[in-house]
């Protein structure tokens, strides 16, 4: 299997797993998928959270209004039919979003943890572990996080919360700061060695037909224009060649410094060489 190692930037996102026949546009397809899966994950777990501190969101119309404000104008809270598991205790949500009726302790615990074990599972660390991210893990983890979401909220969630809507994979992010980081499928670009994996050829028709390849990749937004390339060397290497190279400059100059005074344990630099020839002493070395 070719191991591809994709960067967004100078940033290591995941390892994925292919093969060197695959199509150009099936293998950029995939990617996109989990690419943007990772950052949907993101938002979830940031959603839940939020959820397991204050709660169900509030309906729409009233969201930001308080107390009096929502008695005056008649509105009424839906949020007593999506009662958490065990109870609930109050919390109170300063930006006014979330009703405050957050779970107790124990069904926080089981949000968090399912949070904790999700992050833990799309780490761009897991580069370094040598860990390939897959659809199949992708999948995995939304189950999970939907798991832990029906035990505290057996209920279930309104259709506008935050969390239910990322699981319903429903959101607009028209003119939120995370559809700048999102990368539509359709606009989604590989690059490698100075050049576009273009749609319509496949991957060996750049990397060559050996399935053993590992290759270090940057995804890009069409558009954008071609991403700065990966250094020769990477930045273990790079501190190993620095401190090799310091080492023998060191040296050099230690040896510089000898040789500048070194003729003065020379014979031929004694002042008392003669006197030494002429008693027969020249050539006694003493303890």
């Amino acid at each position: 299997m070719v191991v591809l190692h994709v960067k967004r930037g100078e940033d290591s996102q995941f390892l994925y797993q292919t093969t060197t026949a695959i199509e150009m546009d099936q293998l950029l397809q995939e990617l996109a998928q989990v690419y943007n899966d990772r950052l949907r994950i993101d938002r979830l777990c940031m959603a839940m959270d939020q959820l397991a501190t204050h709660g169900i969101a509030k309906t729409p119309q009233m969201v930001g209004l308080t107390d009096e404000q929502i008695a005056e104008l008649g509105h009424k809270d839906e949020s007593d039919k999506y009662y958490p598991s065990g109870g609930s205790q109050f919390v109170k949500d300063d930006i006014g979003y979330r009703t405050g009726h957050a779970p107790q302790p124990p069904m926080q615990e089981v949000l968090r943890k399912t949070i904790a074990e999700a992050k833990a599972a799309i780490h761009k660390d897991l580069t370094k572990q040598n860990k390939a991210l897959s659809q199949e893990t992708i999948q995995d983890v939304f189950d999970k996080l939907r798991g832990a979401t029906m035990i505290v909220y057996p209920m279930g969630l309104p259709a506008y919360d935050d969390v239910q809507i990322i699981l319903d994979d429903a959101e607009d992010l028209g003119g939120k700061q995370a559809a700048k980081q999102v990368i539509p499928p359709a606009e989604f670009q590989l690059w490698w060695a100075g050049k576009e994996l273009q749609r319509g050829k496949k991957l060996s028709d750049f990397i060559g037909r050996n399935e053993k390849t590992k290759i270090i990749c940057k995804a890009q937004k069409k558009g954008a224009g071609q991403p700065t390339r990966e250094p020769v060397y990477d930045e273990e290497t790079q501190k190993k060649m620095m401190a090799y190279a310091y080492k023998k400059q060191e040296e050099w100059k230690q040896l510089e410094k000898a040789d500048e005074d070194a003729y003065l344990n020379a014979e031929w630099a004694s002042s008392n060489q003669l006197k030494s020839q002429l008693h027969g002493t020249s050539g006694i070395r003493w303890k």
